[in-house]
Formats: structure tokens, C-alpha cells, sequence
């Protein structure tokens, strides 16, 4: 009794080597042909800040903007929200101070529902009025 077969399979072998040339090759093409660029498109000096505290002169104006927008000047609720109706009420409180917009200090206290587009608003008002002082007020977070 013969237990052996009469003729062997041949395995097909596939020789992966110059596959593996070829991937080496590509992946050594691309990493020299690929220009990496470091720099932004957009240049920005981001801010600085410390922990220590100044102590200011005089008080700064505060404008606070509720969630639906409404602006108050130093706890005075400003009549609508329009751009010329703030910029008037801010020249108004500045007048009465008597001193020039670039020494005063304004400190925005938005609440965090506010819409963007009316502290975007207050700050138009502010730079339009030549203002060059302005805070945003934050709290701590955890």
C-alpha cells in the first residue's frame, strides 16, 4: 500500500522583495520631494498677562452686555443697539469725565450667552471712538 501521492503540488511562491524595493523607493521620493512649511499665513502677537494686579488712577468704564444683547454703561441701560447710539453714549460719559479717549479705560463685562455680534459691536464703537484701552472681563476657570 502506497500512502504517498503519485505527484507533489507546487506551492506558488511570490517574492515580495521588489515590492518592498518599490514601497522604499516612493515613500523615500515623497519624503524628499514634500516641502514642509513651518511658518503660519496669518502673523498674530498674542497677548501676555501676568498675575499681578494694577492699580489704575480712575475707574474705567464698564459696558455690560446681558444675553439678549442690551448694552449698560456703567450700570445704565443704554437705549437701543445701535452703533451710533453707544458710540454717542460713551462720548457723552467721557465728556462728563473730561479727559481724552485714549486715557480712559473700558472694560467690557459680556455675559457668556451674549451674541458675538454685540460685543463685536461695543468694540467697533470703542475703536471708532479712538479708545485703545479695552479689557474683556473673564473669570477664573476651575
Amino acid at each position: 500500500m502506497n500512502l504517498r501521492p503519485g505527484h507533489k503540488e507546487e506551492s506558488v511562491e511570490v517574492n515580495l522583495t521588489p515590492l518592498i524595493d518599490v514601497v522604499f523607493l516612493l515613500l523615500i521620493f515623497f519624503m524628499v520631494t514634500t516641502t514642509f512649511d513651518r511658518h503660519a499665513r496669518l502673523k498674530v502677537s498674542l497677548p501676555e498677562s501676568s498675575a499681578k494686579t494694577t492699580q489704575q488712577k480712575d475707574q474705567p468704564l464698564i459696558l455690560s452686555i446681558d444675553a439678549k444683547g442690551n448694552y449698560f454703561l456703567n450700570d445704565r441701560q443704554i437705549v437701543n443697539q445701535q452703533l451710533d447710539t453707544l458710540k454717542q453714549a460713551l462720548q457723552k460719559v467721557i465728556g462728563e469725565k473730561g479727559q481724552d479717549y485714549k486715557d480712559v479705560a473700558l472694560v467690557l463685562r459680556a455675559d457668556a450667552n451674549t451674541p458675538h455680534q454685540s460685543v463685536v459691536r461695543a468694540m467697533d464703537a470703542a475703536s471708532q471712538l479712538g479708545m485703545t484701552r479695552l479689557s474683556i472681563a473673564t473669570v477664573e476657570g476651575n
